[in-house]
């Protein structure tokens, strides 16, 4: 993809023009033929089945018929994403209903022995460990690629990286029957990551399956926008929030997006949301199309002025929350990478490690044992309509004074008061988060996140209205504090800390089906993303670290010193290239010694003109084309001809010298028997004298007697015959390969980039930055004067970017990193390669 959607420039060099109008000539052959017969067959069908005279003949003509007018007056992306829409309501509402079903059957289980304690205990914990090892398990058999959230693969596979196997029907499979178990064990995980996955991969499977929407498919840039589109479907559908899914799936997954693209996602997000919740109302869960968690709060007098600085706390205190639950969750990941013998010992037992950590939070969630600090009992769904009640809980803090109606009872513990079984929820539950994130199952972050923030919410809410039991005054009139509403400011305050974006306000908003708080979750979403990316970076991010994908993070605020960088700095100048005067001897010495996948082609090693970009593959394809077997046959069969050429020839001049011969002997005696054969391989006893005018056998004569002295004096001897067979000796098959590595290579029937992507040494890191991000480059020549300097690849470019690892004052840390741009201007052989080690993949 060297040249695809990059800007073409003026190169230099002789072969440029030639070989960029065949590249160009013979893809836009392969492609006409491809159409031409794609549509060839398609009209080939079409009318067969109108001279078709079977029973369902009509049937299929009045098909082809009506999708032929769909296409032409509806178009394929509006038929593509409404079935893209509906398809997802499905699947996510069959999920919910799954999951729904679970969690009861747990309950229910947890219930009917509620006379033994042990047995409850029993079937608390092995319920869940049992739908978790199935999970890891059936994930692992199937398609490990399911494991996870899916919102750090898609990132990268939007930037036009191609993962194998990820977008597949069996990966499909193993997503949705593992999340649904996941999620149906009541583990703190969450559905919205994963479903961006599952959309994604709904979307590759619809396009491939239907052969009215294979040009979606093929089509590279159609199929990356329809992807887009999918990923707000993925949203749209989980939580009924079409807007936020929508501008959500955009801050998570790309770094620039195009406007065009905001309909697709808009339209699919929407419909897909509006048939989720039809089937809630047609499986009697609503009486309504409602807001999946509706909030009643007052609308005249919602806050007032003075409980602003309190929602700001919230924001800043989440934002380092979210900053802390990404560093946690990254630590035990390294943690468990760090310890080889517990690695492969978990390697050996895959579902050791689920089970114990399932085990583990089971046991503090049992509502008889500790969970009865921290409402083990209730499920994500039923704690966060607990949380966002509008009615207060405690008075002064006491918790004989609690007011509870319903499921709000678990909270009631005569022991504790609130604060204490919030303070509770909010630490077990941060840690059993970050915790549970981690076993190899399809799990996402933003709900049980959501859940902690919504806690801290409450707990900031329930404080102000212990402090403020009789409302703030405000003209006379008293507004009680509304602690539902700090619960909504919380949960938005968080999940926008932990995953960087602005837009979980919006889904909030969806969520309750109320705005009246807009301005204090405004305030708090910023203020907590100010704080968090100043310190982490997104948990999305931060797995792209974890996993090491192909993916170019962000060049973040607030580090002026990486402002002042210059390509020249982070480049690499010790390259590979091949030249044009090259011959195969050096191809292969460059294939065996580098893992590069483009290489760019100069005019010489010391002009150094770029001329193109040549890939691996074509390189590999020239030296195989010219050892193939093919031209060793040839090589064979041409010396082969040669020899006898030259033998028929020995021939022909042995038979004129013997018929001499034969001139001069005419008037002696006969030959006496004893006479000896001296040609080669040939014995006394096979010449006979009629062999002499055989020209398949010449011979030498030699006589003993007197009468042979004028022909020959001397005795009589064996004589070797010595035929000359070539001009120019024998070569074996290693001769040959030797001066076939000796020759030119010919680049004609290549296909070179005659215009790669190049960048001037001058350039700054945050124009090559921005270039990087919004072309989805691999990797950027750097030239002077079109002479090849240096070369730039994610790699590189990933070092600048990711904050030192020093703490400490600002002048430190500018300090390291003049340090290591330093390092990285100096010559290879004096750098320091303690932190950079050399791009293998550009």
């Amino acid at each position: 993809r060297g040249g695809s959607g990059q800007n073409r420039r003026q190169m230099y060099g002789r072969y440029t023009q030639d070989l960029g109008v065949f590249a160009k000539e013979e893809a836009a052959r392969l492609r006409q033929e491809k159409n031409r017969a794609g549509v060839g067959e398609r009209v080939k069908r079409t009318e067969l089945i109108e001279y078709d005279r079977s029973r369902c003949a009509r049937c299929r003509i009045c098909t082809v018929r009506c999708q032929a007018f769909l296409i032409s007056k509806v178009g394929e992306d509006w038929i593509f994403l409404i079935l893209l829409g509906l398809l997802m309501a499905l699947v996510s509402w069959a999920m919910d209903f799954a999951i729904a079903m679970c969690l009861q059957a747990q309950k229910w289980m947890y219930g009917g022995l509620r006379h033994n304690v042990f047995l409850q205990y029993l079937a608390w914990v092995t319920y869940p460990i049992v739908l978790i090892t199935f999970s890891a398990g059936f994930v692992q058999i199937i398609a490990p690629q399911a494991v996870g959230s899916g919102i750090p693969e898609m990132k990268t596979i939007l930037r036009g990286v191609v993962l194998k196997e990820y977008l597949t029907l069996k990966t499909f499979l193993a997503k949705v029957i593992g999340l649904t178990c996941a999620l149906g064990s009541g583990m703190p995980l969450g559905k919205e990551g994963p479903f961006v996955h599952v959309a994604s991969m709904c979307a590759t499977l619809l396009s491939k399956a239907m052969s009215l929407f294979g040009g979606i498919y093929e089509n590279e840039s159609r199929n990356i926008e329809m992807l887009a589109a999918a990923c707000a479907v993925g949203v749209g559908c989980c939580f009924a929030a079409p807007i936020g899914g929508v501008l959500f799936s955009i801050e998570v997954t790309s770094t620039f997006f195009a406007v065009r693209n905001y309909w697709r996602g808009f339209f699919a997000a929407t419909f897909s949301a509006f048939i989720f919740r039809v089937l809630a109302v047609w499986n009697k869960d609503e009486e309504t199309i409602t807001a999946l968690f509706k909030t009643r709060f007052r609308l005249d007098f919602p806050f007032d002025l003075q409980e602003l600085p309190a929602f700001a706390v919230i924001g800043i205190a989440s934002g380092f929350g979210g900053a802390l639950f990404v560093y946690f969750h990254r630590k035990i990941v390294a943690i468990m990478r760090k310890q080889k013998s517990i690695t492969k010992f978990l390697m050996k037992k895959r579902l050791l490690y689920p089970a114990l950590v399932t085990l583990l939070i089971a046991t503090l969630t049992f509502p008889r044992g500790f969970g009865q600090f921290m409402a083990g009992e209730l499920t994500q769904k039923e704690t966060l309509v607990t949380l966002f009640d509008n009615r207060t809980w405690a008075k002064q803090g006491m918790a004989e004074e609690f007011d509870y109606v319903g499921i709000s009872e678990v909270w009631k513990n005569p022991q504790v008061n609130v604060f204490v079984t919030l303070v509770i929820f909010i630490l077990m539950k941060f840690w059993m988060s970050a915790l549970a994130t981690t076993i190899p199952v399809p799990c996402g972050a933003f709900m049980p996140v959501f859940v902690i923030g919504a806690a801290f919410g409450r707990l900031v809410g329930e404080s102000m209205a212990a402090w403020f039991p009789d409302g703030i005054h405000a003209d006379g009139s008293i507004y009680r504090i509304v602690p539902g509403g700090y619960a909504v400011v919380g949960a938005a305050a968080l999940s926008g800390a932990v995953t960087h974006t602005i837009s979980t306000s919006v889904i909030v908003f969806e969520l309750t089906g109320q705005i009246s708080h807009i301005l204090p979750v405004m305030i708090a979403v910023i203020l907590a993303n100010a704080v968090a990316q100043s310190l982490q970076p997104s948990v999305y991010d931060s797995i792209i670290r974890i996993k090491k994908l192909p993916y170019l993070p962000e060049l973040g605020w607030g580090h002026l010193e990486k402002y002042n960088v210059r390509v020249e700095d982070i480049m690499v100048r010790d390259i590979r290239f091949v030249m044009v005067n090259c011959k195969y001897r050096d191809l292969q010495d460059l294939i065996q010694s580098t893992k590069l996948k483009h290489l760019p082609l100069v005019e010489s090693s010391e002009s150094m003109i770029l001329l193109g970009s040549i890939e691996m593959a074509q390189l590999q394809g020239l030296l195989d084309d010219q050892f193939s077997r093919r031209r060793r046959l040839e090589y064979l069969k041409e010396r082969a001809i040669a020899k006898k050429k030259v033998e028929d020839d020995s021939y022909r001049l042995i038979d004129e010298e013997n018929r001499d011969q034969e001139e001069a002997i005419q008037p002696l005696e006969p030959v006496p028997p004893f006479c000896w054969v001296t040609a080669d391989h040939y014995s006394e006893e096979r010449c006979q004298a009629p062999q002499l005018n055989n020209p398949r056998c010449p011979v030498f004569l030699s006589k003993t007697d007197a009468q042979s002295a004028p022909v020959d004096s001397k005795k009589s001897k064996r004589v070797r015959i010595s035929v000359v067979v070539s001009e120019e000796p024998e070569l074996p098959i290693a001769e040959w390969e030797d001066k076939q590595f000796d020759q030119q290579v010919d680049f004609s029937d290549c296909k070179i980039d005659p215009a790669p992507f190049q960048l001037v040494e001058w350039t700054s890191l945050h124009k090559t930055h921005t270039m990087f991000s919004l072309l989805g480059l691999n990797h950027a020549y750097v030239t002077s004067i079109g002479r090849l300097i240096g070369v730039v690849a994610l790699k590189e470019l990933r070092i600048p970017c990711i904050p030192p690892p020093t703490h400490g004052n600002p002048r430190d840390r500018l300090l390291e990193w003049n340090a290591l741009s330093l390092s990285l201007s100096l010559p290879p052989h004096r750098r320091d390669t303690s932190c950079l080690a050399n791009s293998g993949k550009y």
